[in-house]
């Protein structure tokens, strides 16, 4: 008796409805199978919607109110697959490093559409044979286009120092004294060894201050420190965990974020 896969979902987040629907008629006509959601109209509705109905993939323009599509992209624990949908080409590198799977320009042509619709197929193809998706493959082509896209870095160097006020008393920490960072409501904590601090600098902002040779973006919330890493744990769920030397604390790794420890 053969089975009948479900129907493959698809949830596009844009706040201009017009566009939302003219991309839900381009992705029918080139893929009829797909079953495409009610659009969200801000980022904020499409984290929730995300959580909630585990779309397959998720169409997202970046710029948003409430929340951009790389912050609802930092948020996703679930299965969802991401494709960013924009009018400007400089968030590309963040949108790989976000584990999107693909990366468009507004106006989005069908040609180009048809390219990202059979990327999609393949590697929903590739989720169903593998028991653990999050370890497929990179598409390396996709990484050396967004990195072109992308601005040049930036020529200042990466942090060494961080400043942590406290009444009256200013705390100089040297970066490769940190454990990790981690965001904690409007402030971000500076773990070190022997005391915690907090600084107002966001965890997005950081992550591109920091030495990438030296510091791995593990959660949406969190930043570690690689010269302070003693190992990894998967639990019962396959979920990652992270072990930090001289903390007692294990810390999760987002979905999003899995496939960085495979070459490690």
């Amino acid at each position: 008796m053969s089975t009948v896969s479900p129907p493959i979902t698809a949830l596009i987040a844009d706040d201009e409805p017009h566009l939302a629907r003219a991309l839900a008629a381009q992705l029918l006509s080139l893929w009829p199978q797909l079953q495409v959601l009610e659009p969200a109209r801000n980022g904020a509705e499409a984290a929730q919607r995300i959580a909630a109905e585990q779309p397959d993939l998720a169409f997202l323009d970046i710029q948003m109110p409430g929340l951009t599509g790389l912050e609802v992209a930092q948020g996703i624990e679930g299965d969802t697959r991401v494709v960013f949908v924009t009018a400007y080409d400089e968030f590309a590198v963040q949108a790989f490093e976000q584990a999107a799977l693909d990366y468009l320009l507004k106006p989005v042509s069908n040609q180009r559409l048809q390219q990202t619709v059979q990327r999609l197929q393949r590697t929903l193809q590739v989720g169903r044979e593998r028991p653990y998706p999050d370890e497929a493959p990179a598409d390396t082509g996709l990484m050396q286009a967004l990195r072109q896209l992308g601005p040049a870095p930036g020529t200042g160097g990466p942090l060494r120092w961080i400043r942590a006020s406290a009444g009256d008393v200013t705390h100089q920490i040297a970066v490769g004294d940190v454990l990790y960072f981690q965001a904690d409501d409007k402030y971000t904590c500076v773990i070190t060894s022997q005391a915690e601090h907090l600084i107002r600098t966001p965890i997005a902002e950081l992550v591109q201050q920091l030495d990438a040779q030296q510091f791995l973006q593990v959660h949406r919330s969190t930043i570690v420190n690689l010269a302070h890493l003693a190992g990894t744990r998967r639990d019962e769920n396959s979920r990652l965990f992270v072990r930090i030397r001289q903390h007692p604390r294990e810390l999760p790794v987002s979905r999003a974020y899995v496939h960085q420890f495979k070459t490690m």
